[in-house]
């Protein structure tokens, strides 16, 4: 009879001691569990917070371009101005060419100011967390505007795309769909 009950003995405390463990290592599970989390937690909040500070760090980028830009504009603007003038004396359309750029200048400063602000508000509401993450990476791989060295001997040259002489070839375009019926 001794030998029963000794192993029935045996077996409940290699059972209690088994679901010990077992409440251990439960225990343990959770703590980790809760840690893990925690970490989770803590690593998401610094990645946006760097986040946030690229993204701030683009936008003074880009604010810094368009008054860079907007600096090498004005002086470009006013020796064309002046020479125009100039070719005015002698080709009375010129003038045209004048207002039209006056136009131009105007046009670029009534919109600056508003721009810089927007991109103001947009730099405080990334600081805030109030506004997507989401800026192009090409909205600050191009290089900076360099004043120009000597605007006497510089041509402005006009982009392609605001080459008046593009337009003809737009309407030849639209004018001419090519078929595809043979």
């Amino acid at each position: 009879m001794f030998g029963k009950d000794d192993l029935v003995d045996n077996l409940s405390r290699d059972l209690d001691r088994a679901r010990g463990r077992r409440d251990a290592l439960a225990s343990e599970a959770t703590t980790l569990t809760a840690q893990i989390a925690e970490i989770e937690a803590r690593l998401s909040e610094e990645k946006k917070r760097r986040e946030r500070e690229r993204v701030l760090s683009e936008i003074e980028m880009i604010k810094t371009r368009v008054k860079q830009a907007a600096g090498a504009f004005a002086p470009v603007v006013d020796g064309l101005s002046s020479a125009i003038e100039s070719a005015a004396a002698v080709v009375p359309e010129a003038r045209e060419l004048n207002s039209f750029l006056v136009s131009v200048a105007t046009e670029i400063d009534s919109v600056l100011d508003p721009l810089l602000r927007e991109l103001d508000q947009r730099a405080d509401a990334v600081r805030s967390g109030q506004a997507a993450l989401d800026l192009p990476s090409s909205a600050v791989e191009a290089p900076p505007v360099e004043l120009p060295k000597d605007t006497n001997e510089r041509l402005l040259r006009f982009p392609a795309w605001l080459s008046r002489d593009k337009e003809p070839d737009k309407k030849e375009t639209a004018e001419s769909p090519r078929s595809t019926a043979a």
